[in-house]
């Protein structure tokens, strides 16, 4: 892979916009940002907590999912259209129209995110391989750095071969989830009724429901999103872009609709093999053990392929969007090893102080869920605006779904705060 394929795609989106290609190979064209953004909606963090919800509240959580994913589908549409549109990323428009203070805090929470994110998928890859090879965790986080750093060299040459990487990631953990449906006996009348039937038994259950939405609503992939679609083919007139907006509302949909899928498989395979009986089951790890006597050695390999997977292909994407977020931000630019290296601290800090993984992907989950109004707010600030969006402004109806995803968010979240803080909330029992 070099930067011919690159090549040929800008080639081929040319021909598209000029009208002298057309069908679904064309559109196939303009496919990769948001399979690079999905992987975020797929990363560990996903893993541990689907994993808790439906160890210990079986199929009653499914519903948590499927609004995250419809929350996530609007954000990513919104700012792959922002990037599309002006020709600048998230955190350039951020850095472009708000306060210096304001930028300087927004940066600061972003890079925290950023961190917290690179934390979980770091330390997901890294259990992946210590349990599939039998090495030490610290050996797992080795191997896991330095497979990404070579990944991450790839960016060099061009946009196509660093999405067909991840594509083929995103492949393998989608086709590792679908046999594990096979394998797991799904109650799929409890399944469908947990997706369709919203409520909140306890207060454990709304601390894992906010970490599923920060899992999955992820702050750095709203960023990246908008970087993505930059510099990828030259756009010159507004029908042009407006095709361009198509496609990627397109491939926004079916994209996150995987992973989406992907995310309801984790917590119906965990509701059908650990409610019943091992609904203590709380960590990768003893998920991974449990499984092997319950429903066999395939279900825990394909559980832990899928894992090493998601660990390294969302450690590549996490570098992308910290690399992106601080030069939007903040102009700098620092070399990718650097960046590797930084965001990768925390996790053998976390490692080092034999703090327990899994709960600690856990948390880094509620710290995305809370920093995730951030960008959240300035896309549906930015994408409203008719002086940067011109024509292509969000309208009464998508500002409306935007503005109630972000309330659901935000209130969630104060709910959570409320409940660490000792207040009580009505009608909440306690976990």
């Amino acid at each position: 892979m070099d930067r011919s394929s690159t090549s040929r795609a800008q080639r081929g989106m040319a021909q598209v916009l000029a009208g002298k290609r057309r069908g679904p190979r064309a559109a196939l064209l303009f496919a990769g940002p948001a399979i690079i953004a999905s992987v975020a909606y797929m990363d560990p963090g996903n893993y541990a907590t689907n994993i808790q919800a439906g160890a210990g509240y079986g199929y009653t959580l499914l519903w948590v999912v499927l609004m995250a994913n419809l929350i996530a589908m609007l954000f990513q549409a919104l700012s792959a259209r922002l990037g599309i549109v002006t020709g600048k990323n998230l955190a350039e428009l951020c850095r472009d129209n708000f306060s210096r203070p304001a930028v300087w805090i927004m940066w600061a929470v972003s890079e925290v995110a950023a961190m917290a994110t690179d934390l979980a998928e770091f330390l997901g890859g890294a259990i992946g391989l210590a349990l599939l090879f039998h090495m030490p965790l610290i050996a797992g986080m080795t191997v896991t750095a330095v497979v990404t750093y070579g990944i991450l060299l790839f960016e060099a040459r061009g946009f196509r071969p660093m999405e067909l990487i991840i594509g083929a990631f995103v492949g393998v953990i989608g086709l590792c989830y679908l046999i594990e449906v096979c394998i797991a006996p799904i109650a799929w009348g409890e399944a469908a009724t947990g997706l369709l039937m919203p409520t909140m038994p306890d207060a454990t259950a709304l601390l894992i429901s906010v970490g599923i939405i920060g899992a999955t609503v992820m702050p750095h992939a709203i960023y990246l999103h908008s970087g993505l679609t930059q510099g990828r083919t030259r756009i010159r007139t507004d029908a042009e872009r407006r095709r361009v907006v198509q496609f990627s509302n397109r491939e926004v949909v079916i994209a996150l609709a995987v992973a989406g899928m992907v995310n309801m498989a984790m917590v119906m395979m965990a509701a059908s093999a650990f409610h019943r009986g091992h609904s203590e089951v709380a960590e990768i790890e003893t998920a991974y053990h449990t499984l092997t006597p319950l429903l066999g050695a395939a279900a825990s390999g394909f559980f832990l392929v899928s894992l090493i997977a998601s660990g390294i292909s969302s450690s590549v994407v996490g570098t992308m969007a910290g690399q992106l977020i601080m030069q939007g931000f903040l102009r700098v630019r620092v070399p990718i090893w650097l960046r590797r290296l930084v965001t990768m601290t925390p996790a053998f800090v976390v490692v080092a102080m034999g703090v327990n993984a899994t709960q600690a992907l856990v948390v880094s989950q509620v710290i995305l869920s809370i920093a995730l109004p951030v960008p959240m707010v300035a896309l549906i600030i930015f994408t409203s605006r008719r002086d940067i969006m011109g024509d292509f402004a969000t309208g009464p109806l998508v500002r409306t779904l935007a503005v109630v995803g972000s309330v659901a968010v935000l209130s969630l979240n104060f709910v959570l705060l409320a409940q660490v803080f000792g207040v009580a909330i009505p009608g909440l029992a306690a976990g």
